[in-house]
């Protein structure tokens, strides 16, 4: 845990700064009313200060971002969008201090669909919903050597910002309220809501930088990024509303490998960065009163993304063996080649509802569905089992994940105490995954090849692809029952409770609950607190994912196995059905304001056991016992996930905000938020049901990334000024030290604390003209470079592990129209 000393520090700075305008905007209507209402400011007026209301974390009416009794976090639209990235995991990750937004590359199809964190817990220990309805995870499981890895998480990037009129970010555990995954916290996102208006922008940006890596130096200037968005809000009768979002990004790849040794001379033969990317985006958000107290809404959403990242090179190296230079004459390559990894996304939310009062109840009745798939294929690359007939491109087959949801919500205010607010629901929800066989180049032998190299490993060098063997379908249902209840006891304490039941199809059930407190000793200090538990059930990912693929390990690119943990492989080496992870969470804090200025500050601790983890590979070679047991399989080694990890989070977050209005020189807004975090594996399991002592089942590697995988420390520090049209906005971020760890503490590699620094400039006509002028990461800071000893083949220039990547300064211009 960072020292007494640290925490003294960073509270006084908090207490001496303040936030932008990302973290105080006034929130929009429910939908019936901002059917009819105006079009809300960027900037909220002093009133409105601290009165943002909320929907996430509570269920009662007309609660206050600075009155709930969790923190919770709202971040504007206008906010998001003040910045050079229009990724939103990384647009998040920027302004937010307790998410993460790691970039890996080289790392398969987690290049694509990037997985953010909160509070440093796993990817998929976070529940996301879409305008307060539960979205669907992504069908890719990262299973490299990744933050993140082992998880199957909600894919962030799939809803553009042009589509948001803001985001609430719950930090608190709320099993008990929304059901599993949200150990760490709740992201919400919420949709635009609009009967007129619209706008459109581009933003076209490139990188200025100077790459210095162990080996070598060199400048790279271009590698542009292309977005174009535009929305427009739709009126129809007495108060409907129709509002429809769409996105265009191209993004060509960057790349930051170092130089390679095995190649003479010496150059650049890896790509390692960014992937290129081509994605387009829509969303419709709509509602309408049907009656005087009834009203249906919508949305939908869908994204096409094609993204191609780089695998390891093949080269001709110096002191390549006789073999690997006849495996690349036979596939057409003499002096090598690099595959890409190519994965076509295709991704659907949406959701219908009705909502109404009915004798003082308020209803909500929903229904959504959602899917994501992604379909592989390995390009420019060669099966070497094929020799001299082998393809150059590979499809590689297909992963599918979808999910649909039902829920009823009912809620009523009651004239006891001061007041009291009951909501009770049910869910159902239904999920299934699928994988799809590749074509047999992807991952076979040939029949009757003659010139290929004795012992060539079969498919697709880079990505192999998925077998008829690894083709599974399988499906869960689930159903859950909540009641939740606030009660304002008196004018100063605030008492809430909560209870879920839920109950699925493959492990049974559960049940988790939640109390929390307030109390306000005056109008500018209050206390706040709460303890409940939680669970996240295993995803049908981790419980059915199996391919035989080529895993970097230690540098280098090795096939490995994954089967699900109750196959007759996994079950062989002591593998037994998944169990829901489980979590008990403490938080307590202070809510403090004055005028223009606010602070909260909030200490958790999160314990979470049961922790599921994918294994390190077991091979034959550990024992004779391990070697008779794969024999049967024809199976070198094999990897599958356990049960049993136990760790322990303990943190503060701090978010300290101050408005200045001034008449001549304009509003400033100052901001500081903070998150220290410190998270330690308490428990690793040594054994399983069939070996005692088992292999290392979690390597060092593993359970530090766990541990300093994120930042322990992370500050925010920003000023936003703007007078009439014009506006500009500085930002600094703290970053403390991340560890990529290796399997020995010589193969580390740590990113060391920097601090980067971001600028904008700007001119915005409430309705006209919008231009931006930018620069992030303006000093061209990177994080500490791989080091020439543990980066044999030049690729990994830095450690993807870095919270702000590794790509150096970006410039940026966003030209725009609001009508």
């Amino acid at each position: 845990m960072p020292s007494l000393r640290t925490a003294a520090l960073l509270s006084a700075s908090v207490l001496g700064l303040a936030a932008t305008p990302a973290w105080a905007q006034q929130v929009p209507p429910a939908p019936a009313e901002q059917a009819q209402a105006a079009p809300v400011a960027d900037a909220a007026t002093p009133e409105q200060e601290g009165d943002e209301i909320v929907v996430t974390g509570t269920r009662a009416e007309g609660r206050t971002r600075l009155d709930s009794v969790s923190p919770v976090d709202v971040l504007s639209g206008a906010s998001l969008q003040r910045q050079g990235t229009t990724e939103l995991a990384a647009a998040l990750s920027t302004i937010a201090p307790s998410i993460d937004f790691p970039r890996p590359s080289a790392n398969d199809a987690t290049d694509a669909i990037r997985p953010a964190t909160l509070r440093g817990l796993s990817p998929d220990q976070t529940l996301v919903l879409i305008n307060g309805i539960r979205g669907h995870t992504s069908a890719n499981l990262n299973t490299n050597g990744t933050v993140g890895r082992g998880s199957a998480a909600v894919d962030l990037n799939t809803v553009p910002t042009a589509a948001l009129d803001r985001i609430e970010v719950l930090r608190d555990g709320a099993s008990a309220q929304y059901g599993s995954d949200a150990i760490a916290g709740v992201i919400n996102l919420r949709l635009r809501e609009a009967r007129s208006g619209g706008g459109a922008s581009v933003t076209y940006g490139f990188y200025n930088t100077d790459v210095d890596t162990a080996r070598g130096s060199r400048s790279v200037s271009g590698e542009p990024t292309v977005t174009a968005s535009a929305w427009q809000g739709i009126g129809f009768g007495r108060d409907g509303f129709l509002t429809v979002s769409g996105e265009y990004l191209k993004r060509q790849p960057t790349n930051r490998a170092d130089f390679d040794p095995r190649v003479s001379p010496s150059r650049v033969t890896g790509r390692y960065g960014d992937p290129e990317v081509r994605q387009y985006t829509g969303f419709v958000n709509a509602g309408t009163s049907l009656t005087d107290n009834l009203s249906l809404y919508a949305f939908g959403g869908y994204q096409d993304r094609d993204t191609r990242g780089a695998a390891f090179p093949r080269v001709r190296a110096g002191n390549a063996s006789a073999d690997t230079i006849r495996q690349l004459e036979l596939a057409g390559a003499a002096n090598g080649f690099l595959p890409i990894i190519n994965t076509k996304t295709k991704d659907i939310n949406s959701a219908v509802g009705l909502r109404g009062t009915f004798s003082d109840f308020n209803v909500d009745l929903s229904f959504s569905y959602g899917r994501n798939t992604v379909d592989f294929r390995t390009l420019n690359s060669a099966n070497y089992a094929f020799g001299s007939a082998t393809p150059r491109n590979f499809y590689d087959g297909a992963v599918a994940y979808d999910q649909s949801v039902a829920g009823l919500d009912v809620s009523r205010r009651f004239d006891v105490f001061q007041s009291l607010n009951v909501a009770f629901g049910i869910e159902g929800r239904r999920e299934g995954y699928k994988i799809t066989a590749g074509e047999p180049a992807s991952y076979d032998y040939p029949a009757g090849a003659t010139d290929a190299v004795a012992g060539s490993a079969p498919g697709a060098q880079g990505f192999g692809g998925f077998a008829p063997r690894n083709a599974v379908e399988r499906s869960r249902r689930s159903g859950s029952i909540y009641l939740d209840v606030e009660a304002q006891l008196t004018d100063k304490l605030l008492v809430g409770i909560a209870g879920r039941g839920e109950h699925y199809s493959d492990f049974g059930s559960t049940a988790n609950g939640k109390l929390s407190a307030r109390y306000d000793f005056t109008p500018w200090l209050a206390l706040r607190g709460t303890a409940s538990t939680g669970f996240r059930a295993p995803s049908l990912q981790q419980q059915y994912f199996t391919q035989v693929a080529s895993v970097v390990t230690n540098g280098l690119p090795v096939l490995t196995g994954t089967y699900p943990s109750v196959s007759p492989v996994g079950t062989a080496l002591g593998g037994l059905p998944l169990e829901p992870e489980k979590s008990t969470n403490l938080s307590v804090g202070t809510v403090i304001r004055a005028g223009g200025f606010d602070l909260t500050v909030d200490a958790y601790r999160i314990h979470i056991r049961d922790q599921i983890g994918l294994s390190e590979n077991i091979s034959g070679g550990f024992s004779p016992q391990v070697g008779a047991l794969l024999a049967p399989f024809n199976v070198s080694a094999a990897r599958f996930f356990i049960n049993g990890l136990a760790s322990t989070t303990k943190g503060i977050d701090a978010v300290a905000h101050y408005r200045l209005r001034t008449e001549s020189a304009g509003a400033f807004d100052f901001t500081v938020a903070a998150n220290i975090n410190d998270a330690k594996v308490t428990r690793v399991p040594t054994s399983t049901a069939t070996l005692n002592p088992a292999p290392t089942l979690f390597a060092r590697s593993r359970i530090l990334t766990l541990e300093d995988g994120t930042p322990q420390e992370k500050v925010t520090g920003t000023i936003d000024w703007s007078l009439d049209r014009l506006g500009a906005l500085a930002r600094v971020t703290y970053y403390g030290d991340v560890n990529q760890a290796g399997t020995v503490a010589s193969a580390d590699v740590h990113t060391g604390k920097r601090a980067i620094t971001d600028l904008e400039l700007r001119y915005a006509a409430p309705k006209g003209a919008q231009i931006g002028l930018g620069v992030s990461n303006v000093f061209d800071v990177y994080p500490e470079r791989q080091s020439a000893a543990n980066n044999s083949t030049g690729v990994l220039g830095f450690p993807y592990y870095s919270p702000f990547g590794f790509n150096g300064r970006f410039l940026y211009v966003r030209a725009g129209l609001n009508w």
